[in-house]
């Protein structure tokens, strides 16, 4: 059952992603991934056991990564192609980091045991998850040095802080 479990959340999320990313460049649809995130996000929330802890580490994960995209663009280091932005974003991005933020509530969290490793994917993962936007035509990016320096540091960091709060905070995580 977990397994499965596993499966629909990943499966979910990609969903997501694709609807994001194909829905502004392919489709110039920029709601659809909005649309199919919310879903996402909210029968996974309807389904999860805990929702404390969920939005706990929803929120912990979310919140950063929104605002450094945000950062990223203000100082035009990359920015989006995007028909519909709130703020310097593209709307989806909102709902995204949110889908994305349900993969640290079950499904990365057997990382906890592999702490190196998943601080190694996430240096390698997060930048290039990103910079295979750019041939899909939803990302500029203008600067390739800052570009790579500042996700693997921010993707690093991201899951040191993921494994630290979950390792630690676990207790208060179950409540």
């Amino acid at each position: 059952m977990q397994k499965l479990k596993i499966f629909l959340v990943l499966t979910g999320y990609q969903i997501t992603w694709l609807a994001c990313v194909f829905g502004e460049t392919k489709f110039s649809y920029p709601f659809l991934g909005l649309y199919i995130g919310i879903v996402f996000f909210l029968i996974y929330f309807y389904l999860c056991q805990n929702k404390k802890k969920f939005l706990k580490i929803s929120f912990s994960i979310a919140v950063p990564g929104y605002f450094f995209d945000t950062f990223m663009v203000y100082f035009e280091i990359y920015e989006f192609n995007t028909l519909a932005k709130f703020g310097t974003l593209p709307l989806w991005m909102i709902i995204l980091w949110l889908s994305f933020s349900t993969l640290f509530d079950e499904v990365l969290y057997f990382l906890k045991n592999y702490k190196l490793f998943g601080i190694f994917l996430s240096g390698i993962l997060g930048p290039l998850t990103y910079y295979l936007g750019e041939p899909i035509g939803v990302l500029n990016i203008n600067n390739y040095s800052i570009f790579f320096i500042s996700m693997i540091f921010f993707w690093i960091f991201l899951m040191i802080y993921y494994l630290n709060y979950v390792t630690n905070f676990n207790k208060q995580l179950t409540i």
